[in-house]
């Protein structure tokens, strides 16, 4: 009885073993269908682009506020050409998921469209040695955030009009990181004083606002709203005062861009930095 116990206990370590043996295989290939999915919509944005072949000029910013004109001109961008998409690529970004929430270290790989203000990431990470991925999506109108572990469990899958709305203001918090939506007929601007602008996107049947802060030289400092709203990761929501701090401009090819960027949720009872980058690269089609 005992040389079986212990035979049976030989063969259920042996499984466990070759068990763990594939999901380390498993975990270390290459494939994600999560990543693939990601590239192949950030394939098809580019197709759709309007690719653009004119340079910002004076008259393209002679009727936007003072500051945000002092923040062409500083980070050097008339006489450049006009974007039709850009990327910006964070690495080892400390990720919070939400209060009391565990903090984690991610890669986010982000697509912004100038056309149709589609905006499209990919959260590359890992939880506890399995990995972790992310699909933060703007298209069409329609916003979602997906979180899936170990490439194949789906955690949560947020949709709907909150979410359309929150993705819709991302969006117009990063117009002057691509500043030709900054000068489209979606968006409205209104001068506040000489160091700030609110701005206004409308489209799909949504508008959202927030406001943009800028230094005496034209460096832009944050943008802030109360128009997006904190999504739990069960699906419940709720409107807090967001904002986003941009900071160390490095010049890249003659235009100066901030590399430092931190989102923050601004609660009652404290501020929550629950995504903080830095020496992030920005890039030009």
């Amino acid at each position: 009885m005992k040389k079986e116990n212990k035979k049976k206990m030989l063969i259920t370590i042996g499984i466990l073993i070759c068990v763990i043996g594939a999901l380390m295989i498993f975990f270390n290939i290459n494939y994600s269908k999560t990543r693939t999915e990601f590239n192949a919509k950030v394939s098809e944005l580019i197709s759709q682009a309007d690719h653009q072949k004119d340079l910002f000029q004076k008259e393209d910013i002679s009727a936007l506020p003072i500051p945000v004109q002092r923040y062409f001109k500083y980070c050097g961008y008339l006489g450049t050409p006009k974007m039709s998409y850009g990327k910006i690529y964070y690495q080892n970004v400390d990720f919070c998921f939400g209060k009391d929430k565990p903090t984690i270290k991610i890669d986010y790989t982000q697509y912004n469209f100038i056309n149709g203000s589609n905006r499209i990431a990919y959260i590359d990470s890992s939880m506890y040695g399995i990995p972790f991925e992310g699909l933060d999506t703007f298209m069409d109108g329609a916003g979602s955030m997906r979180g899936v572990l170990a490439k194949l469990f789906t955690l949560f899958d947020q949709k709907g009009n909150v979410m359309d709305e929150s993705s819709l203001v991302t969006f117009l918090s990063e117009i002057l990181l691509f500043p030709n939506a900054a000068v489209q007929n979606y968006i409205k601007w209104e001068t506040i004083d000489n160091l700030h602008a609110k701005a206004t996107i409308t489209c799909y049947g949504m508008s959202v606002s927030g406001v943009y802060t800028f230094d005496e030289s034209g460096k832009m400092l944050s943008f802030e709203t109360d128009d997006r709203s904190v999504v739990s990761t069960n699906g419940s929501s709720e409107k807090i005062k967001w904002s986003v701090v941009f900071n160390e401009y490095k010049e890249v090819n003659g235009i100066k861009k901030p590399t430092s960027f931190k989102a923050i949720w601004h609660y009652n009872d404290g501020d929550l930095v629950y995504f903080d980058g830095n020496g992030t690269i920005t890039d030009y089609n």
